[in-house]
């Protein structure tokens, strides 16, 4: 089987990708702009594998998605390509726009063309698997509901607002076109390889450095949160056993308060890392609260029945197992995110194409 996965060198496409080329069979073609969250360090072992090929494309750029799609022909495509950061949403929309609407828009496209020149059983086994966010649903009011795969849209930042119409364009040509579409819609991952602006390697890095770690508002926000290789494992079961039209939630079960995970950060770092920069006491004086961003929401929780009912899909990882493993990742590869904070992953890509 052939896999066209989208986004590839990002956080959690680079998950998918190494799920597939060390737990699959599978042949993997990674397409990705390469933008400043891509990183092929988080590829290590790929670019020796005969199974994977990389392709240097932006999904805005129509003419090139149409020729990797003719050149490769893949039976699944995986699409996880977007702009994700909810701050730099509300800094810059536009660029959210073009990626996560008009992008998803060439993509679409493309497979389709494909699709409907295929015959026979590659025709019928063609799937198109959209990789979306529980922030489309805006958030939760109350402390016991969830989201499931029925609740209504209700986006509240730039992001997720982009993300929902790249949702409803799938829908769209599922049902208007009758291309062969998938959608999960995933809670907040965590793990290795996690780009530093996220909150949780932001916050592992900024106390290893000594710098405070800002909390939004009060820090009771709430989110489910999911270790990135069960959310990988999730992925690769939908797109190869999935229905046809489906959508399927993906969460964690593992439903935490901002300033809970930064805590259990703090905890964990007094442990792994008692050696702290000069003039710290403890990691924990470190917390700092900050002005709340616009439209800040509150609660994100998911139902993640179907996909355990249907799929046979768990996760592996509770939230104390995964942000232990975590925290050590960070700590064992200051490497690659040293690397990552100066800049130098991105000044030797040119010509690393294979």
């Amino acid at each position: 089987m052939k896999i066209l996965v989208t986004g590839g060198a990002g956080f959690i496409g680079s998950a998918v990708i190494r799920h597939i080329l060390d737990d699959t069979n599978s042949h993997v073609i990674n397409l990705d702009a390469l933008t400043y969250a891509g990183n092929l360090e988080s590829l290590p072992d790929a670019k020796q594998n005969p199974r994977y090929h990389f392709e240097q494309v932006d999904i805005c750029n129509a003419q090139e998605v149409q020729r990797v799609f003719t050149e490769h022909q893949p039976d699944i495509v995986m699409h996880l390509a977007a702009e994700s950061h909810v701050d730099r949403s509300i800094d810059g929309p536009g660029a959210f726009i073009q990626t996560n609407i008009i992008g998803t828009y060439n993509l679409l496209q493309a497979a389709r063309s494909l699709w409907q020149s295929l015959d026979g059983e590659k025709h019928q086994a063609f799937r198109f698997h959209h990789v979306s966010t529980d922030e489309v649903y805006g958030d939760l009011e109350g402390t016991e509901d969830l989201f499931t795969e029925e609740t209504s849209y209700a986006p509240s930042s730039p992001y997720s607002a982009s993300k929902a119409s790249s949702d409803h364009l799938v829908r769209a040509w599922g049902r208007t076109f009758g291309l062969p579409v998938m959608i999960t819609n995933c809670s907040n991952n965590y793990g290795p390889y996690h780009f530093p602006e996220k909150l949780i390697p932001h916050m592992i890095l900024n106390a290893l450095h000594g710098k405070p770690l800002p909390v939004y508002g009060d820090g009771s926000q709430i989110r489910d949160w999911l270790y990135v290789e069960d959310h990988a494992r999730a992925l690769y079961q939908v797109a190869t056993k999935g229905k046809n039209g489906e959508t399927y939630n993906i969460g964690g079960h593992n439903e935490k308060r901002n300033l809970e995970v930064v805590e259990t950060i703090c905890t964990l770092l007094e442990e792994l890392a008692p050696e702290k920069p000069e003039g710290i006491t403890q990691y924990r004086d470190l917390i700092t609260f900050v002005k709340d961003r616009p439209g800040h929401d509150v609660r994100y929780a998911i139902d993640a029945s179907k996909i355990e009912r249907e799929l046979g899909w768990t996760p592996l990882e509770t939230f104390e197992s995964g942000i232990r493993k975590t925290v050590e990742w960070y700590l064992s590869n200051t490497d690659w995110w040293q690397r990552v904070l100066s800049g130098a992953y991105r000044l030797e890509r040119i010509g690393d194409k294979d």
